[in-house]
């Protein structure tokens, strides 16, 4: 008789597709992260945003 181990069993492969990207929509189509912010009058968080993007030579 025979001692060989049994086949482990497959993971199936990604599928191909085939579809246009162009069709699809990309992060880059929407506005999203383009530097907004929560808008409020909270002028703590005005405060801190002045101080974030400060340059360098402005300390």
């Amino acid at each position: 008789m025979s001692t060989s181990p049994a086949p482990e069993p497959r993971e199936p492969r990604p599928a191909l597709v085939f579809d246009d990207p162009l069709d699809q929509q990309s992060s880059d189509d929407t506005d999203r992260g383009w530097g907004e912010r929560p808008s409020g009058n909270d002028s703590a968080a005005d405060l801190k945003r002045f101080l974030d993007e400060k340059p360098p030579h402005h300390i």
